[in-house]
């Protein structure tokens, strides 16, 4: 007989987003006239810009022709890209890598449930709380966690309130941590944690021989220069840090598919003999094991972000979405909401009306607006009372949607 990992039937059951497609689906079957707008789901509206379809139409003709064929590729990336993310996001930051510490794949949500493989089993995880559920999913399928409790959380794993109280900036944890997630600008209350923040905790792990998985997928939305846009910024990251970006949300390849993880190669772990190893060449050696490369024509489309073109067309691009975030934030303020986010993210995390749920809020947002949000208790149990509102939309579902809850919501 097949035995299964049994880790998996810890899992609540995919309880969140198929939840909200139920309610959905009702609710259009039922008033069957509506115009639902959806706001719920972080995915990109608009088209790929002309530089990076110019770029990988040109790389389809390569493969086209015998004599600029190309088969497998390298699995850590082609040179032109990993000089091209070096120069524009790290060098032009003050930060030098070797084209040897970055690692180009599929999406920043493999690389972020990938990387946990790397640690021992019985390594302690700390993630925040509300947190983007790939972290806590993932360490659960390894099996290091019990089964969820009646507040919806895992013992085994630690987690980091977030709330309005500390400016939804988790500060570092007294319990005994070997790796802790941390998502900046923060999907999914849109913070983003500042340079002090960010020192504080690089001071932590290395102090504490901690690892922070460092996840700054939505680092092309913060919108302050003086804010951090990677932890390499801040000395002595390079220490104790991976960090894991992604092309999905600064030029729009949800579905093209394309990110990439830094792994310094100053990056060391213990074996359970107390020997330092490179925890670069251990990932070095995963990632060329399971996984074949990114395609050739996605990598020359990703590279196209960085010519001149691709700067301002996707520059133009994360500009519309943050303004439709800033008239979302305008909107549901003068509705009478307090609001965070929105600011250095495309995600606005709003505080339900007192004595409300965030389910309840969802099933009222739905049926007197016919607006789709996220529950924030989905995003975990210190995510009760908030809701999720994405602003990846056009600007005329964006301006429907603030004029159907300023009319919804007019009277509380």
């Amino acid at each position: 007989m097949a035995r299964i990992n049994d880790h998996y039937q810890k899992l609540r059951a995919g309880y969140l987003f198929p939840e909200i497609g139920r309610r959905v689906r009702a609710f259009a079957e039922s008033h069957p006239d509506a115009r639902i707008i959806r706001l719920g789901i972080g995915d990109v509206t608009e088209p790929l810009a002309p530089a990076i379809t110019a770029a990988m139409h040109e790389a389809v003709d390569e493969l086209a022709r015998r004599e600029t064929f190309k088969g497998y590729g390298p699995e850590q990336g082609y040179d032109f890209l990993l000089d091209a993310i070096r120069e524009h996001d790290y060098r032009a930051r003050g930060v030098e890598l070797g084209r040897d510490e970055i690692f180009v794949s599929d999406g920043s949500k493999c690389d972020s449930g990938n990387i946990q493989e790397l640690f021992d089993a019985g390594a302690t995880m700390a993630v925040t709380d509300p947190v983007y559920p790939v972290y806590v999913d993932s360490n659960v399928m390894a099996g290091r966690t019990g089964a969820v409790d009646a507040d919806g959380r895992y013992p085994g794993l630690v987690y980091l309130p977030t709330t309005p109280a500390n400016g939804f900036s988790p500060t570092p944890p007294d319990a005994a941590v070997d790796v802790v997630y941390l998502c900046s600008p923060n999907n999914p209350t849109g913070a983003v944690m500042d340079r002090a923040a960010l020192t504080r905790w690089v001071a932590w792990a290395r102090e504490r021989d901690a690892v922070i998985i460092f996840d700054a997928a939505y680092e092309a939305y913060i919108t302050d220069p003086a804010l951090p846009r990677s932890i390499y910024e801040i000395d002595g990251a390079r220490e104790c840090a991976i960090e894991v970006r992604s092309f999905s949300k600064r030029a729009g390849f949800t579905g093209v598919r394309c990110a990439f993880m830094v792994v310094p190669k100053a990056l060391t772990g213990r074996t359970a003999t107390g020997e330092r190893v490179s925890i670069n060449a251990m990932w070095s050696r995963r990632h060329t094991t399971k996984f074949n490369g990114a395609s050739y024509v996605v990598q020359r489309g990703a590279a196209a972000v960085y010519t001149a073109d691709g700067l301002a067309q996707t520059g133009a691009q994360v500009a519309f979405y943050m303004e439709n975030a800033r008239l979302l934030r305008d909107g549901l303020t003068d509705a009478g909401f307090r609001v965070h986010g929105g600011q250095h993210a495309p995600y606005l995390w709003i505080e339900a009306p007192a004595g409300v749920t965030s389910w309840d809020f969802f099933d009222r947002l739905l049926a007197e607006a016919h607006l789709v949000g996220t529950p924030g208790s989905g995003f975990g149990p210190a995510g009760e009372g908030f809701f999720r509102l994405s602003a990846f939309n056009s600007r005329a579902n964006v301006e429907e949607a603030i004029a159907r809850i300023r009319k919804a919501f007019a009277h509380r």
